[in-house]
């Protein structure tokens, strides 16, 4: 059974893996939104994650640096911000839909409104609804096995590890399918097929998401090369750590009063909430499946 869904290309599938290791290290996507109204000094960035440690916070940003989603400006030795370069800017549009697909397919608790008493899904703040996202996706295998399936609609274990596995034998694909499977995004059919279940097909918009935002990152890196020399330089610098723009002057304006977080860590009528409640899985949730499963 095919799907309505155009084939993938290698350089899509390329696209979307790096994405999804730009965005699978923990606390990244949280650190990437945080940062996403206004460009923040570390001393401001710190009380919006108050569970994550300086050891924690500082490698964070220095990958998104580093990966150019984010812009370390330094105005003097103690005066730095960090703020969303362009192409971080880009990417906000793919996190909403990565969000949205978490929302609607991820399992939550049922708890009790505060005020009625009603029984309802919990409210998940949607940073956290992508990085379980990203943890189903990230994992070796896990996309190009998915890709195969999204192509073909059905297909055997040896189709799979010829076409998402090249170079590796066949019982290798048996380990990322089973988690495949256990993560609800893929079923075993009796005849021994598999096909993705409806919850690894309402992936497409975001897997097409990541895809648009990889290829215009791509095509700015090919007309960056083709530039001609001398020419002016970009006005969003980024690139490793060591590398970012010299010191310019320092605002003449007064720094701005604390704003509300880019990113909500609890519903605004849940209780005061601890570091541990956050994440309180081991584990990646699971999409929701019709026989049910793991909860967050």
């Amino acid at each position: 059974m095919a799907t309505t869904a155009p084939p993938a290309t290698p350089n899509d599938l390329l696209g979307v893996t790096k994405t999804l290791d730009l965005l699978a290290p923990r606390w990244s996507v949280w650190v990437l939104m945080t940062v996403s109204s206004q460009p923040l000094r570390y001393a401001e960035v710190k009380p919006r994650l108050p569970w994550l440690a300086d050891g924690q916070l500082h490698p964070r940003l220095r990958h998104l640096t580093n990966a150019g989603v984010i812009e370390r400006t330094e105005y003097a030795p103690r005066h730095v911000t960090y703020g969303l370069t362009s192409r971080g800017a880009a990417l906000l549009p793919v996190l909403t839909v990565i969000a949205s697909w978490g929302d609607t397919y991820l399992e939550k608790d049922l708890v009790a409104d505060q005020h009625t008493g009603e029984v309802k899904p919990e409210r998940i703040a949607p940073a956290q609804n992508i990085d379980d996202a990203v943890a189903l996706l990230a994992p070796r295998h896990a996309t190009p096995i998915l890709f195969s399936l999204q192509a073909r609609g059905t297909a055997t274990a040896k189709t799979l590890a010829s076409e998402a596995m090249p170079g590796y034998g066949l019982t290798a694909v048996y380990k990322p399918l089973d988690r495949l499977v256990d993560d609800g995004l893929v079923t075993a059919g009796g005849t021994g097929g598999y096909q993705l279940t409806a919850s690894g097909r309402a992936l497409t918009p975001v897997f097409q998401a990541i895809t648009a935002w990889a290829t215009a990152l791509t095509s700015e890196a090919d007309a960056r090369r083709t530039r001609v020399p001398g020419g002016a330089p970009s006005q969003n610098r980024s690139g490793p750590w060591a590398t970012t723009p010299t010191r310019l002057p320092a605002p003449a304006v007064p720094a701005a009063p604390a704003v509300r977080p880019a990113l909500t860590t609890t519903p605004p009528t849940s209780p005061a909430w601890k570091p541990g409640d956050l994440f309180s899985h081991q584990i990646p949730a699971r999409p929701i499946s019709p026989a049910g499963g793991p909860r967050r």
